[in-house]
């Protein structure tokens, strides 16, 4: 009988465990604020072969400009939804150019947003990174 009271104690212990971890998850949401990029300007800064490349672009409501390395290069926007659009190069200059681009914003802050990308139809190539907005638009 002493063996069934501790055995009780137990299942009760990891129950009162189990439940709270569960309320901790169900109290932690991820801020996504997105309609407040849909337009303004911006940059994106990440590391190519060991060197901190940043390129600049302006996002309108139809629109995206963006400057990198000194070209400028444009694409149209089309929201999927409020926290996913697809860009579609303007003037493509290779195949893969061509291809459009599907930007899913994951999290936002006060004055940015962590997104992941990939070319539509390559789902399984998702790319990560955290974009800032430097002015209203």
């Amino acid at each position: 009988m002493e063996n069934f009271s501790i055995l009780s104690l137990k299942i009760k212990i990891y129950l009162f465990l189990i439940l709270g971890l569960l309320s901790l998850n169900a109290c932690y949401k991820v801020e996504r604020n997105c309609l407040n990029f849909h337009t303004g300007e911006f940059e994106f800064s990440t590391i190519v072969n060991g060197t901190l490349k940043t390129s600049y672009f302006t996002r309108t409501d139809q629109l995206e400009i963006e400057t990198y390395e000194g070209k400028i290069d444009s694409a149209s926007i089309r929201w999927v939804n409020d926290c996913e659009f697809i860009l579609t190069k303007l003037n493509p200059k290779s195949n893969q150019d061509k291809r459009p681009i599907q930007i899913k914003i994951l999290s936002t802050n006060l004055d940015s947003y962590t997104f992941e990308y990939s070319m539509v139809g390559k789902g399984d190539n998702k790319q990560r990174g955290t974009i800032k907005k430097i002015n209203k638009y």
